[in-house]
């Protein structure tokens, strides 16, 4: 028995739900975003620009506090009136790719709060760390205007590095036992970081590791127009999120300038554009051609790539 063609998706009608922040419909529009259905760019193509709501990512290495550290940043955000949308970046299962850990445990206090949206997402195998449709997904939470997105990345691989392309302010979350690993830590976390959050900083030497990271920090604090700061919490206790949420403040307006902003809004294009123009590549087909082509002897990589046609593959 033939089945009949499923009825066309009316993306006009999805977007004028999310702008009333309709859950039920964000939660039905992301799903289509992270799945690529058919007709999915008019949704996209439709959202209105919004030039205020504050995206903020989280990083640092697991075992940091991450997680407590964002749920502490919904009671603060909600308790001043704002709307807040979460994002957890969490490892794939390599069962069924969702992600492993859930909303609802992490932050089940939250999970019915009226003002705040909480989202797991699979990182999908993707190299990066973050999950391959994330601008997309923030996008769509943008035009459902909420006051604060938060991006909680797994904190692995270049999830560190791709999450300064994406949020307007990037915290990083350290805790004082990473003791002389401070020294040995990747440029790039160096560089993206806005807030440096020593989390556990009720525990030994925590002060000690506050003065390294700021002697390891000082090229950036003589830099004019970027000035990182440092924070010492405790997340379980909220000790210290006064002070974070008044650096965040100030780092907002620092950080929101017309130049900073087409810089931000460069990044995201040339990710767009990036993961666009890689869309048609697939390994196993990549991997059936060198095959071939290695098979007519004299095979040489950098020819190969060179006559590769990104939009028309060989």
């Amino acid at each position: 028995m033939n089945k009949s063609p499923a009825a066309p998706i009316d993306w006009q009608g999805i977007l004028q739900a999310i702008r009333q922040k309709d859950i039920r419909l964000l939660s039905r529009s992301i799903s289509l975003v992270e799945n690529e259905v058919a007709g999915h760019e008019e949704l996209l193509q439709a959202l209105p620009f919004n030039d205020t709501t504050r995206i903020i990512g989280i990083t640092g290495p697991p075992g940091a506090g991450k997680s407590t550290l964002t749920d502490a940043l919904i009671g603060e955000f909600t308790g001043r009136g704002e709307s807040v949308a979460v994002l957890c970046v969490d490892p794939s299962s390599s069962f069924h790719h969702g992600a492993l850990l859930g909303d609802r445990i992490r932050m089940s206090e939250w999970y019915r709060h009226p003002s705040v949206f909480i989202r797991s997402l699979a990182t999908r195998g993707s190299l990066g760390g973050l999950h391959p449709r994330i601008l997309e997904i923030t996008d769509l939470l943008k035009a459902a205007s909420y006051d604060r997105i938060l991006i909680e990345t797994v904190g692995v691989g270049q999830s560190e590095i791709e999450i300064a392309g994406l949020a307007d302010i990037t915290l990083v979350v350290l805790v004082p036992e990473a003791g002389d690993e401070i020294q040995t830590m990747k440029a790039g976390l160096m560089e993206i970081g806005d807030i440096f959050i020593v989390n556990k900083s009720d525990r030994p030497d925590a002060d000690l590791f506050v003065r390294n990271l700021r002697m390891m920090l000082a090229p950036a604090f003589n830099r004019p127009g970027r000035e990182p700061a440092i924070v010492k919490t405790v997340a379980t206790t909220k000790k210290g999120l006064g002070e974070l949420m008044e650096k965040l403040q100030e780092q907002t307006q620092q950080q929101h300038s017309g130049r900073g902003k087409y810089s931000l809004l460069t990044e995201r294009a040339y990710h767009l554009i990036r993961e666009g123009r890689m869309r048609n590549i697939r390994k196993d087909e990549l991997l059936e051609k060198i095959g071939k082509e290695f098979e007519k002897g004299g095979f040489n990589l950098y020819r190969f790539v060179k006559g590769f046609d990104l939009s028309h593959p060989l």
